[in-house]
């Protein structure tokens, strides 16, 4: 431990993974995505939710609206995104909630939102365990608001982004992403609805906060121990 405490390691992601990283596909992205849509995040601050903004600022939709709750996150990725944008792209931070349905509609409507990707969602399993009642609200609330504003503003797609924790959930998080899918589900089967719901489990995001290897690499510089559960 006293050996490598004042060492600098910086523990690269390719060491533990040992594979090549997979590049995004853009002629699948900008078969969704071009100069004519509108895209809205939702939880655009989030660590996902923030390299989708990265990624998206890449095919230069019309308008890229962000939504966050936290006003850090979001005053950190639209200033990153400032500095990348080439001006083709119009970029809109909103601090809201995403359980506000009528604030969601005005949004969708005044900016003719045509794709909404949800990534906003409490979703440390330990703090969502010791705050049951508040996880579920709010991962199942959204949800229902943003289904429930696509549908009457007639956006063309939705697309959750879910967890592999949804997969036989065995804590809160899990759960409630798991019900979420089956809120998205159920707006699915509305044949009323021109709307098309999608749902995309997400796994274990590299240096997403709260991932490990953040915390390894922590852990390491310090001395160790390394921690696994």
């Amino acid at each position: 431990k006293d050996k490598f405490k004042d060492t600098n390691i910086n523990l690269k992601q390719k060491e533990i993974l040992g594979r090549p990283k997979v590049e995004p596909s853009k002629s699948l992205l900008k078969a969704s995505i071009n100069n004519e849509i509108s895209v809205c995040i939702t939880g655009a601050g989030g660590s996902i939710g923030s390299e989708l903004c990265r990624q998206i600022i890449n095919m230069e939709p019309k308008y890229l609206i962000m939504i966050d709750f936290c006003e850090y996150n979001l005053f950190k990725i639209n200033q990153e995104l400032e500095k990348i944008n080439t001006k083709k792209t119009t970029l809109i931070t909103q601090l809201k909630n995403a359980e506000d349905e009528l604030s969601l509609e005005e949004t969708f409507k005044k900016y003719t939102v045509n794709l909404i990707i949800h990534a906003a969602a409490y979703k440390h399993v330990e703090m969502v365990e010791k705050n049951p009642l508040d996880g579920l609200r709010n991962n199942l609330l959204n949800t229902k608001s943003i289904c429930n504003a696509a549908i009457k503003t007639k956006v063309k797609k939705m697309i959750l982004i879910s967890s592999d924790k949804a997969v036989r959930p065995t804590n809160i998080m899990g759960g409630s992403k798991l019900l979420s899918e089956l809120i998205v589900k159920s707006y699915a089967h509305n044949k009323k609805s021109s709307t098309k719901f999608a749902v995309v489990r997400f796994g274990n995001v590299i240096d997403s906060s709260g991932s490990v290897i953040p915390i390894f690499r922590k852990q390491i510089k310090n001395g160790g121990p390394i921690t696994v559960t």
